[in-house]
């Protein structure tokens, strides 16, 4: 699913206009983006966490070059949904009938 998916079935449910739905879904995502950024994580009760997780410092390898090379220790952004939004993903019935349709 796209962003315009989102948008058109946001607009469709709630019945507010396609461009002011866009122009708040854009605002989540410049908030996320800006609020881990600067270091915050997003918790979002009943859908997830929006956390800044940190990688230690590593050897990694040029493969191509065959040498060694040290990866400093940075941070990913990351999300890890909540109990509520893994049980709705679990019990889909559609995913169900995905898993069982022969290929």
């Amino acid at each position: 699913m796209t962003k315009a998916e989102v948008v058109q079935q946001i607009a469709e449910k709630t019945g507010i206009d396609k461009a002011d739905v866009y122009t708040t879904v854009e605002a989540f995502f410049n908030v996320v983006k800006n609020s881990m950024a600067s270091g915050d994580n997003i918790y979002v009760r009943g859908f997830g966490s929006f956390v800044n997780k940190k990688r230690a410092r590593k050897v990694g390898r040029n493969i191509s070059k065959n040498t060694a090379i040290i990866i400093d220790e940075h941070y990913v952004p990351s999300f890890k949904p909540s109990k509520v939004f893994v049980e709705k993903i679990k019990n889909s019935n559609k995913l169900k009938e995905k898993v069982t349709e022969p290929s």
